[in-house]
């Protein structure tokens, strides 16, 4: 038994033996089952790994057992992994890393049995989500059988939460798969499906949900063949016992990881050191080293920051609950008006996820382009073998293109995304309205008009709904919901059911002009252009921009945007918010002559294919202030375009366009690219200090290439809230 203390227990915990069964169905056959009733999904909590212990010890002291089966309530449920709020809160390395020793500890006395006992054979039998701590008991097994569900999903995502696979994970993986794919795996933290684990080797067999209890059963009596996947023959010697090869793999590895996070990040490089050597390396010393980096990693800001953002976007699913407790609907059908660039990719979307789509639209041409660009996307996911063939062949099924917007009247949700025009906005909605039932919600993908104004004049305004997809619509993870003076709570939680459904992660906000999203952007965009037009160098902004985290240099974000675009929405903030939004003059010098950004191949950026290289003529066409900006370092270059954005996103809190500083900071990671590693943009205030930002802010509002231009003052006032919380010395996050 293993000794927990220091490990408490909560107080409502379960009663012992409570959280893990022990079957045995058959002579010689132990069944160990994943079954705590205080959740919906197995976590190892202090009460789980308390029962693991004690139904383990009744395993190890059973001499007539020589079959061990671990497996979840069902096909579809297995464990989630480590208790991530008992690390989040953890600040003492030392407890810590007794939490992982007493994980590992259980883990190896599980591959243990079959070391000590001839002829004994565990097997993980497993479905739905087997990531983390999960998957590392699954490594410390003989064998990995796997449930076909789709639900299924198997990996190491420790990385992405600022911390390592510490249970052993980081040790086995590597040993059973190679050193290249675990490095991938590791640094990558993808959870793969059953099939694409089978071809990587990190699953010996995959079955139906029906049957995997049944053929664990088998393959761990012997009964049924079931063949050790997983790195085998010269290659285990020729590379991952290699020294000189490991040492190249973990140096090109190695800078492949500090380009991707600019050093922002040392989990990563932590886990790759300790990966890439497990083969060479004994287990306990290997163990030695998880340790000793997971528990410095999991008290550091880093790891804090990333489990916070992580725990905001599980958070956020509960938005799809309505506030009744009743369910709401899973949409069958849903319609789709515009098919430009954002409306076929949301109708794209829709059909992949399951939803029958009509997609309408008046021009012959941008339908063409919708189905091909749909099919040529379901296609490239089948080759990849993300989907099978049936799958393909039913997402293509599911979308529907029309040049008419008749036909809408059995969808349950008809997204518009037309021309960014309240008339013609209103015009198209009134006349879905008159075909669909009161009960389908008809949502906007405005980014700039009121939904208040859209739902004027439609019947049932309860049911008009802002749903604000972002560009690159299948790769940006944020939809803003915005929900009117007249939207119903029912209507939010159904919208962001679908959000989520399609994998997206929803904030609700305020019906104001931007939302909040481009609401924070315009300043930051903006104070951008000011400093080129001050005098700072286009490149050496950007590069200060990514130097502090951020995926692109403002520059290069506005001509992903597209300089039409991002002047319609300055000028959009200006009529609304006033002296503060006022747009400075460079996007307009520069935008002349076709050059409108990455659509036309040339903005401030020359675009060549994947490539971009700043444009050499850009100095000559910006137009220079009048004031010159002070010297400034590239800290402070980023600093002052951060503030920009910071001081609009006191305002936006302060009239609450979104519930709290929780949602505004999952907001500014998963729909602004602000770095995670900070925590979000309130995250980052806090750590600042808010008095020596209110400091900062005020003293901008005099700096003279500031103070000489229309609107800058006003840009970086102090918002009422943020000096009152300063006053205090206070906090945005307790």
């Amino acid at each position: 038994m293993i000794d927990l203390t220091g490990i408490e227990l909560p107080p409502d915990s379960p009663p012992p033996r409570s959280c893990v069964r022990l079957e045995r169905p058959e002579p010689g056959l132990a069944r160990l089952v994943l079954d705590p009733p205080h959740r919906t999904l197995a976590v190892f909590d202090a009460p789980t790994l308390r029962d693991f212990d004690l139904v383990l010890e009744d395993v190890e002291n059973d001499a007539t057992l020589r079959a061990l089966v671990i497996t979840g309530r069902d096909a579809r449920t297995f464990a989630g992994g480590a208790d991530v709020d008992a690390i989040a809160a953890a600040t003492d390395v030392a407890f810590v890393r007794r939490f992982i020793e007493i994980g590992q500890r259980l883990w190896d006395r599980v591959a243990g049995l079959s070391r000590d006992r001839r002829g004994f054979t565990s097997v993980c039998a497993a479905g739905g989500p087997i990531p983390g701590g999960a998957c590392e008991l699954a490594l410390a097994c003989d064998r990995i059988v796997l449930s076909s569900a789709k639900e299924t999903r198997i990996g190491l995502p420790e990385t992405q939460l600022g911390i390592l696979p510490a249970w052993g994970g980081a040790t086995r993986l590597p040993r059973r798969i190679g050193v290249p794919a675990a490095l991938d795996a590791i640094l990558t933290g993808r959870l793969l499906a059953a099939a694409d684990a089978y071809r990587r080797g990190l699953a010996d067999r995959v079955v139906a949900p029906e049957d995997l209890v049944r053929i664990a059963d088998g393959v761990a009596l012997g009964r049924i063949a079931c063949p050790r996947r997983g790195r085998r023959g010269i290659a285990r010697y020729v590379v991952d016992r290699n020294p000189l090869a490991i040492a190249l793999i973990a140096h090109q590895a190695r800078k492949q990881v500090l380009a991707r996070t600019r050093g922002h990040y040392p989990a990563p490089l932590a886990a790759l050191e300790i990966a890439a050597r497990a083969p060479l390396t004994s287990l306990e010393s290997s163990f030695r080293a998880e340790a000793a980096a997971a528990s410095e990693l999991a008290v550091g800001p880093v790891a804090k920051n990333l489990i916070r953002i992580f725990r905001l976007s599980e958070d956020a699913k509960k938005l799809r609950k309505a506030s009744d407790g009743s369910p709401v609907r899973a949409f069958e059908r849903a319609g789709v008006i515009g098919a430009g660039v954002m409306g076929r990719a949301i109708a794209s979307l829709l059909s992949e996820r399951g939803i029958a789509t009509r997609l309408a639209d008046t021009s012959p041409a941008a339908l063409d382009a919708a189905l091909l660009e749909h099919r040529a996307e379901v296609d490239g996911r089948r080759k990849q073998r993300r989907i099978q063939q049936h799958e393909a062949q039913a997402a293509l099924d599911r979308l529907d293109a029309t040049r008419s917007i008749t036909g809408f009247g059995r969808a349950q949700i008809v997204i518009e995304a037309v021309a960014e025009r309240l008339d013609v906005k209103r015009a198209v909605l009134s006349e879905i309205a008159a075909q669909a039932g009161p009960e389908a919600i008809l949502a906007t993908n405005t980014s700039s008009l009121s939904v208040a104004a859209i739902a004027a004049e439609l019947p049932h305004p309860e049911r008009v709904v802002g749903l604000h997809f972002f560009n690159p619509v299948k790769k940006m993870p944020l939809v803003e919901i915005v929900r009117g003076p007249a939207t119903s709570a029912r209507t939010v939680a159904e919208v962001a059911a679908l959000a989520l459904r399609l994998g997206k992660t929803p904030v609700v906000t305020a019906d104001c002009a931007g939302f909040l999203v481009n609401r924070l952007l315009g300043p930051y965009l903006d104070e951008s252009l000011r400093l080129v037009a001050a005098g700072i160098e286009p490149a050496r902004l950007d590069a200060a921009l990514l130097a502090f985290g951020l995926p692109m240099g403002p520059l290069r974000l506005l001509d992903e945007v597209g300089f039409d675009v991002a002047k319609h929405a300055a000028a959009s903030l200006h009529a609304a918010y006033g002296a503060r939004m006022t747009p400075c003059d460079v996007l307009e010098a520069v935008g002349k002559d076709g050059r409108l950004g990455k659509k036309t191949g040339l903005g401030f950026y020359v675009h060549a294919g994947k490539r971009a290289e700043l444009d050499p003529a850009l100095l000559g066409l910006v137009p220079r202030s009048a004031a010159r900006a002070r010297t400034l370092t590239d800290a402070e270059v980023a600093e002052r375009a951060i503030l920009a954005m910071f001081a609009e996103a006191t305002r936006a809190l302060q009239e609450q366009v979104v519930v709290g500083p929780r949602e505004l900071d999952l907001a500014t990671v998963f729909g602004l690219g602000f770095p995670p590693f900070l925590g979000g943009l309130l995250a980052w205030a806090d750590t600042q200090g808010l008095p020596t930002l209110v400091a900062k802010l005020e003293r901008l509002q005099s700096e003279p290439d500031v103070a000489a231009r229309p609107g800058g003052p006003e840009r970086f006032a102090v918002a009422d809230g943020l000096r009152e919380l300063a006053r205090g010395n206070g906090r945005y996050h307790a």
